[in-house]
């Protein structure tokens, strides 16, 4: 719980003292620790061994999309997607500021995936908040994996008709914490 305030310290002194290799796009900017560049080594699809989650990773460290844990939707940074759900409503994912940092002496890659918005209609009930997941660890190129610690911190609730809202939140200081390991895709 402490190591996820530490990957938070860490992106915010990054952005602030201004790393070389920061790139910014719609919704997404990356960050490199000292002089280098993202490495291009890193780019290809990475799906973890549980929880759904997938990124799409480019060349220059960017995503070009995300599989996110909840709801297993396919989300692009910048870009509100809208989904059906199986009980006939629809899902909305409004993603915030997503960013990717590497800090190369370490091989440490943290990706925080920021949702602003999110509302999931579940038959009479409907999940409402926002939630920023950050993810951080080790990659090793060589075999194509990358150990993370994964921690949610979510701001959520769920109505019903005539039921009174009901508070699902993570603690807004420690989150919950799990570890995932991702798999990077053969290439096709």
């Amino acid at each position: 719980m402490k190591h996820a305030l530490g990957i938070w310290l860490c992106l915010l002194v990054a952005a602030a003292v201004g790393c070389n290799g920061r790139h910014q796009n719609s919704g997404m900017s990356v960050v490199v620790q000292g002089e280098g560049r993202f490495p291009a080594s890193l780019a290809g699809r990475w799906t973890a061994d549980r929880d759904g989650w997938e990124f799409v990773i480019e060349p220059d460290g960017r995503i070009a999309s995300a599989v996110l844990s909840l709801g297993r939707v396919r989300v692009t940074p910048g870009q509100t997607v809208t989904v059906p759900t199986r009980g006939g409503g629809e899902g909305v994912f409004e993603p915030g500021e997503w960013t990717v940092y590497y800090e190369p002496g370490t091989r440490q890659l943290t990706v925080k995936i920021a949702m602003d918005h999110v509302r999931v209609e579940m038959g009479e009930a409907v999940l409402e908040g926002s939630t920023i997941d950050v993810l951080s660890g080790a990659v090793s190129v060589a075999d194509g994996i990358w150990q993370v610690q994964w921690s949610a911190f979510n701001t959520y609730t769920v109505s019903g008709t005539n039921k009174p809202a009901t508070e699902l939140s993570t603690h807004p200081e420690y989150g919950e914490t799990k570890a995932l390991t991702f798999q990077r895709a053969a290439e096709e």
